[in-house]
């Protein structure tokens, strides 16, 4: 920070006048990774802190004689630069002179600051804040998008460097003291870099920084993903409630013992009160899943000769309320699946079935958000047990099954009303035709074995909707342990006739041929909250040595919360998968093979049948290059590369998107 500071009074007013073109820098240093949303926000948090600094009316004054921070804030391009002589253009000058200098500096080194930090933890100003609507400049012109492209691979200090001298009109000089006083090491080295962009951008530099591209004052609005944000104002509410709980036991527990306290919080208790009453539960018309516009587990109907049994439904609803019993003292055991709350229902809950299964008593119920399962043995013997798992957003596929129970000859599920057939199928024989399921009036499965064959694969039921619904298709389901089964879905290879990015029911020959190739990959996903897999064929390659065509896969599994995980992998002509590691940690949560990631670039090394060592590559249909560097050295035109070798070290990648970008690849 430059020795003499401006009073606020002088910097906010500076500010005022010059924020347009201060927000603009700040917009340049940024990185692009940030996505145009956060960059926006970010650049306009960083300008309306960076008067912060300056000193309050009497902490001493800038020097008549000395500019302040003269030794620091360099000043504009004029008679110093000969080029220049004439004086800076008029939308360069500053009436603010000095202290507009001084919040240069400070906005820049904030900039080059959170530019570094970015790659570390997300980027949050905390103001300004855009709830519920994404902003982002209008679109540039081709010469606009193309700087943008080129600035995105440079480092922040580049970036600044470039954006001082063609957007401020600093000479080379001033901005190489500038980038020094702001944290900058090499000033020199930036401004190497900042020469090679403008000779990249041509004489242009000046007007394309000044473009729509550029400009985060004038930003066009889109709603945020509705249908997330509708999960996420359910998820707050019902974590609010937890808070409340707590706050009543906290005030329980406080209470003294005379009973002169205060009284537990009347609306919680109130709640609470209705949620365990059994005469408030929610119970849908037989025929409504019939005639709705959402099909999904709020129309199923309450199914089970005991629904009308208020003993039994009163001890489920109240062991969900109640809380799981301490251990060693009597009650209902309590199970969650992850990232699943195991706080009591706010309000009345939704009855889906109430029955006797194996000797068992179930009551299946459903709050919105949760599916709740309780179990008491008929016989005495043994505690009562709750499952909790998450079900929000449930649809045609993922509500159409729930396992009731699971015993030695299986699992019994309860399956939608909206199910017209069902049938059980071996992942591992995908032309042996599905065995044929045995389904109550009820809508209660026979048992389904678990598969003892192979790998072990989950067992996996083939239903048929109703085409009542309009929704007349077969899909597939997996049981991985938990209260309901994953949907399977499966994208072809490209040059098969499928549209890009389309994945479709497993069901056809082909389908069920991929999945028996990734079936023994299944049980790893057992009790991980995981609510579809999606096996993506995103290239195909001819073998060297005429060796046969190997495909590349990404294998991603979406869990309830929204998160997903991959695995990439190599299969050989024979079936064979060979896993690709992959960019992130295993498990991790990435955006890659689904809606937010449509690019993939993975590579591995193999050996031919005579031998011979190679390094294989392959992406996605929207690649036009791959390029790899490392112990292995090579580019080519197209998805895939080839490359003879006995190396075995690390490999880079890089792909070539048709649209200019470029794709970092997993594997090496």
């Amino acid at each position: 920070m430059s020795p003499h500071r401006p009073t606020r009074v002088a910097a906010e007013a500076a500010l005022v006048e010059h924020y347009p073109r201060l927000v603009r820098l700040a917009h340049v240093i940024l990185p692009s990774s940030l996505g145009r949303h956060r960059r926006v926000l970010a650049a306009h948090s960083l300008v309306q802190k960076s008067f912060s600094g300056a000193r309050r009316s009497g902490q001493g004054r800038l020097s008549p004689g000395r500019r302040g921070g003269a030794e620091r804030v360099p000043a504009q391009r004029g008679a110093e630069d000969p080029a220049h002589a004439a004086g800076p253009a008029p939308e360069r000058r500053s009436t603010a002179g000095d202290v507009h200098g001084w919040l240069r500096e400070q906005v820049v080194a904030a900039a080059l600051h959170a530019a570094r930090r970015s790659w570390r933890r997300p980027l949050l100003p905390p103001l300004p804040a855009v709830l519920g609507l994404r902003l982002f400049p209008r679109a540039g012109e081709a010469g606009e998008l193309a700087l943008e492209r080129v600035l995105a691979r440079e480092t922040p200090e580049v970036r600044a460097a470039f954006a001082l001298c063609a957007l401020e009109g600093l000479s080379p000089r001033s901005a190489a003291e500038l980038l020094a006083a702001a944290g900058v090491a090499a000033p020199d080295t930036a401004l190497r870099g900042a020469e090679r962009v403008r000779a990249a951008t041509g004489p242009e530099a000046e007007s394309l920084l000044l473009g729509a591209e550029f400009d985060p004052c004038t930003v066009q609005t889109r709603p945020t993903d509705l249908l997330g944000r509708r999960r996420r104002i359910r998820l707050a509410a019902l974590a609010a409630a937890v808070l409340l709980t707590a706050a009543a036991a906290a005030t329980a527990a406080l209470r003294p013992a005379d009973g002169t306290g205060p009284p537990a919080a009347p609306v919680l208790a109130g709640a609470l009160a209705r949620a365990a009453d059994p005469d408030r539960l929610v119970r849908a018309p037989d025929e409504r899943w019939a005639d709705t516009g959402r099909v999904d587990l709020t129309v199923w109907p309450a199914r089970g000769p005991r629904t009308r049994d208020r003993a039994l439904l009163a001890r489920a609803l109240d062991a969900w309320v109640r809380g799981p019993a301490r251990p060693g003292e009597p009650g209902p055991r309590l199970t969650a699946t992850p990232d699943t709350p195991a706080t009591p229902p706010t309000g009345p809950v939704r009855l889906l079935y109430a029955g006797v299964v194996d000797g068992a008593a179930v009551v299946l119920v459903h709050d919105g958000v949760r599916l709740a399962r309780y179990t008491e043995p008929r016989s005495g013997r043994g505690a009562a047990r709750l499952d909790l798992a998450r079900a929000d957003d449930a649809d045609v596929t993922t509500g159409a099954a729930v396992v009731l129970a699971r015993s030695s000859a299986g699992a019994r599920f309860l399956l939608a009303p909206w199910i017209a057939e069902g049938a059980v199928r071996d992942l591992l024989r995908p032309d042996v035709p599905a065995a044929r399921l045995g389904v109550s009036r009820d809508g209660v499965t026979d048992p389904v074995p678990r598969a003892s064959a192979g790998c072990g694969p989950p067992p996996v039921l083939q239903l048929r909707s109703s085409a009542r619904i309009v929704e007349d298709h077969a899909f597939l389901l997996a049981d991985l342990g938990e209260l309901a089964p994953v949907h399977l879905t499966w994208t072809p290879a490209p040059g098969t006739g499928a549209p890009a990015r389309q994945p479709r029911e497993a069901t056809s020959a082909a389908g069920l041929g991929a999945w028996a190739r990734s079936a023994c990959a299944l049980p790893a996903l057992r009790g991980s909250g995981v609510r579809a897999v999606n096996r993506w064929e995103f290239a195909r390659q001819q073998l060297p040595e005429g060796a046969g065509a190997a495909t590349w896969t990404c294998t991603r599994a979406d869990s309830w919360t929204g998160h997903g995980r991959v695995d990439v992998a190599f299969e050989d002509p024979a079936g064979r998968a060979r896993p690709v590691a992959g960019t992130a940690p295993r498990g991790a949560d990435t955006a890659a093979c689904g809606r937010f990631g449509q690019h993939l670039l993975a590579g591995t090394y193999w050996t031919a049948p005579s031998g011979a060592g190679y390094y294989l590559a392959a992406g996605s249909r929207r690649l036009t290059g791959v390029a790899a560097e490392g112990a292995v050295s090579a580019a080519v035109r197209g998805p895939v590369l080839a490359v003879r070798t006995s190396a075995r070290g690390p490999v880079r990648l890089t792909g070539r998107l048709s649209d200019g970008g470029e794709l970092r690849g997993w594997g090496g």
